[in-house]
């Protein structure tokens, strides 16, 4: 007779297989479900109101350019309310400063 598993419990070797499968591939949602991940759906939307849907681009290159102005004030001018107020840049480095204390 075999030993059962306690209900929710996976073998060692399941375990581990699951784990090197995971570092395979860390996504922890599936493509195509933007219900999931609500971070960068919430990014997408931002960059789609306040970025592409004001500009006309005229070629790649613009395209490049006008995408690349917003990200350096989305992350370095731009207030975030789940930042307390503060700009990620800010945030980025008060934590490299507490990390070097």
């Amino acid at each position: 007779m075999e030993a059962l598993e306690p209900a929710g419990v996976k073998p060692p070797q399941t375990q581990a297989e699951e784990a090197a499968l995971w570092q395979r591939h860390p996504h922890p949602c599936r493509y195509g479900s933007p219900w999931q991940n609500g971070f960068v759906e919430s990014f997408n939307g931002k960059l789609r109101d306040e970025c592409l849907n004001r500009e006309w681009f005229l070629s790649r290159q613009e395209a490049k350019l006008v995408i690349e102005k917003w990200r350096h004030f989305y992350n370095n001018e731009r207030p975030h309310s789940a930042l307390g107020n503060r700009t990620p840049a800010l945030v980025g480095n008060l934590r490299r400063q507490k990390m070097a204390a």
